[in-house]
């Protein structure tokens, strides 16, 4: 894959998206396939992406999601504000980085730390991968992986 411009990174993830998931069992529920649904647009002159995200699980709604993903002033800064129907709010944002191929970002709370990996595959598809560590980043464990396709 060509190395995407980090000027357009938050306008390649903006569209309509749908995508199968492959849910882990973690300490918050049962793992298990899903299908993920999301909406982003971009907002504020291209320096922000507003998402909304759906996930079903066995034809019924499950995990909803509202995330906010900013561009800094600097070419490859990156913040991204998570807040989910399992109740996590963010104290802060979650710092993120563009490495050529990949948006990263690391979310800390007191219930430990989950690392968001955006990788731009192509046009049309991306691929998210969730991975949570309660030993300050020692140990990760698999969270969610999801490919989506580009459905508007």
């Amino acid at each position: 894959m060509n190395a995407v411009s980090t000027d357009n990174v938050l306008a390649r993830l903006a569209g309509e998206w749908e995508g199968e998931e492959t849910i882990a069992t973690t300490r918050w529920g049962e793992g298990g396939p899903a299908t993920g649904r999301i909406s982003a647009r971009l907002d504020l002159g291209g320096r922000a992406l507003l998402q909304d995200y759906r996930e079903e699980r066995d034809g019924r709604p499950a995990l909803q999601a509202h995330a906010v993903f900013t561009a800094g002033p600097e070419h490859d800064q990156y913040a991204l504000y998570w807040f989910d129907s399992y109740g996590f709010a963010p104290a802060q944002p979650a710092p993120g980085h563009w490495d050529g191929r990949r948006l990263v970002f690391l979310r800390s709370s007191p219930r430990g730390q989950t690392r968001h990996s955006y990788e731009l595959v192509d046009a049309g598809t991306w691929r998210l991968t969730l991975e949570s560590s309660f030993d300050g980043g020692v140990r990760w464990e698999p969270v969610m992986q999801g490919t989506y396709h580009r459905v508007a």
